[in-house]
């Protein structure tokens, strides 16, 4: 395994664990739970079969970040800013 560059975060306290998964501007939002994340990238999780391309917006907190997926097992998803 190699390590992170950036150290990743949990969130807690004040700071919402809700996201939203934005594909293009004509399909739904998709909800997802943050479950830590670090400068460089994020890992989520997805609840219901749903399938994501290999790139999306992640908004979370008020900010948008373009992501792509680096890894996925089960429901958890991996993502690199």
């Amino acid at each position: 395994m190699h390590p992170r560059r950036f150290a990743r975060v949990r969130p807690s306290g004040l700071m919402a664990t809700k996201a939203k998964i934005i594909v293009d501007p004509k399909s739904p939002v998709i909800e997802c739970t943050l479950i830590d994340y670090s400068a460089g990238g994020a890992c989520i999780e997805i609840c219901g079969p749903v399938t994501l391309p290999k790139r999306f917006e992640l908004l979370y907190s008020g900010s948008k970040k373009r992501c792509r997926v680096v890894w996925n097992i089960g429901r958890r998803y991996g993502l690199a800013f």
